[in-house]
């Protein structure tokens, strides 16, 4: 029999600044080398060697061979929506830099949270799912803004989202088959929702999330930026945006604001 969850043991893990600079890394959904985690944690790679370890011992990061070098990923989506939501509690670290300053904007104009789109983005492409009616929202608020009585961290509780009736025919316009993705052989949720830690919106996550994701990522549509979670539209994808957007009607003027500061960032 099992008892209560041993939440200081996984929260120790997360307290160490070193470890929790590893475990950011990870979380746009990438295996890494450990070279590559020992620079984003700024530590010697013995001392990462020994992060890593522990990170394995609690099923946080898992580790796979490729000829000589090992290459550590997260478990699932449940560490990245750890990640998430300690990052909504956390107090946000003094900007010392430009260069800290730039990397901060480019996380909240979007970024991955493992394998689906969050930040300003992420939101963006919730909003216009839900104008196109590919989402409808089952409580009657159709927005994307956090229901009362919500946890202020993580993902939604209570679904208020389903599929919409416009659904299939939108998903068409990413090249994607809702069918196909339905029938899958797995027991992650269809739909799941996660407020967003920069946009306190909810953002499109799940299985559909993840395939949303991966049709941009792979038609170019979006490109990651150099060693970090951020991600960028680029000229196409902002055209299929536009797209998905023009057919849908804007509910609160937010999106469009959005669509603007994320395709115009600077390179």
């Amino acid at each position: 029999m099992s008892g209560d969850a041993d939440i200081a043991r996984i929260a120790a893990l997360f307290a160490d600044p070193s470890r929790a600079k590893v475990l950011t890394a990870l979380a746009d959904g990438r295996a890494l080398p450990a070279s590559v985690l020992a620079d984003e944690a700024g530590v010697s790679p013995q001392a990462t060697s020994g992060h890593l370890a522990k990170l394995r011992e609690a099923g946080l990061i898992s580790v796979r061979k490729s000829g000589r070098h090992r290459y550590y990923a997260l478990t699932g989506d449940e560490v990245a929506n750890a990640i998430e939501a300690l990052a909504q509690l956390a107090p946000s670290k003094p900007v010392r830099s430009l260069r800290e300053g730039t990397r901060a904007n480019a996380l909240r104009m979007g970024r991955t949270c493992y394998d689906h789109f969050a930040g300003q983005l992420g939101v963006q492409i919730t909003e216009a799912l839900l104008d196109r009616d590919a989402l409808l929202a089952t409580d009657g608020v159709a927005s994307t803004e956090a229901r009362s009585g919500e946890p202020v961290v993580g993902a939604a509780q209570r679904h208020p989202y389903a599929l919409g009736p416009s659904a299939a025919e939108t998903l068409k316009l990413l090249g994607l088959d809702l069918d196909t993705i339905v029938a899958a052989p797995t027991r992650r949720p269809l739909l799941r929702f996660c407020l967003d830690w920069t946009e306190h919106r909810y953002h499109l996550a799940g299985l559909l999330g993840a395939h949303v994701f991966t049709a941009f990522d792979e038609n170019g549509w979006v490109r990651r930026l150099p060693r970090q979670r951020a991600v960028r539209l680029t000229p196409d994808g902002a055209a299929v945006l536009a797209r998905l957007e023009r057919a849908g009607h804007s509910r609160s003027g937010h999106s469009r604001s959005v669509a603007t500061n994320a395709i115009r960032s600077p390179r």
